[in-house]
C-alpha cells in the first residue's frame, strides 16, 4: 500500500469521526451493560438490570445510530458501489446490520427484566449483551486491522 492511500480528503475526515465516535459509545455502553448484567447474574438483579437497560437505551442506541448512520456517510463519500468486495467493510456491515434485531431484542429483554424484575430476564440479557459486545470487537479489529 503506498502512502497516498492513506490519506483522504478533508470532506471525509466529519464522516469518519462520526462513525468512530458512535462505535466507540457504542462498545462502551455495551461493557458497560455487560458488566452490569454479569454482576447481576448472582445478585439482586433488578438494579443493575435498570442500569444496563437505560445504558443501551440513553447511550448505546444513539451511539448506534450515529455509527450507522456515519458508516453509511462514510461510505457513500469514498464512492463504494455497493458490491463489498473488501473483507473488512463486509465484516463491518454484517456486524452492524445483523446486531440491529439483536439489539433491539437485547432492549426489550434487559427493558422487561427492569420492570418486572425478572432475574432470568437479566441472564439472558447478559447473554445477548456479550453476544453483541464480542461481534463489535471484531467489528472494531476488522475496521482497525483491514484484512484481505
Amino acid at each position: 500500500m503506498s502512502a497516498l492511500a492513506a490519506i483522504r480528503p478533508d470532506s471525509w475526515n466529519f464522516p469518519l469521526f462520526l462513525h468512530v465516535l458512535g462505535a466507540m459509545v457504542l462498545v462502551g455502553a455495551m461493557l458497560a451493560s455487560a458488566t452490569a448484567l454479569v454482576a447481576g447474574w448472582r445478585r439482586d438483579a433488578e438494579a443493575y438490570t435498570r442500569f444496563a437497560f437505560w445504558t443501551l437505551l440513553l447511550v448505546g442506541l444513539p451511539a448506534f445510530v450515529v455509527m450507522r448512520a456515519g458508516a453509511q456517510w462514510i461510505y457513500n463519500k469514498e464512492g463504494f458501489s455497493g458490491n463489498i468486495d473488501v473483507t473488512w467493510l463486509s465484516i463491518g456491515f454484517t456486524v452492524a446490520d445483523l446486531g440491529v434485531p439483536l439489539f433491539l431484542l437485547t432492549l426489550i429483554v434487559t427493558g422487561v427484566g427492569a420492570w418486572k424484575g425478572i432475574s432470568v430476564l437479566t441472564r439472558v440479557g447478559a447473554v445477548l449483551t456479550v453476544i453483541l459486545l464480542l461481534s463489535y470487537v471484531v467489528a472494531v479489529w476488522a475496521m482497525g486491522a483491514k484484512p484481505d
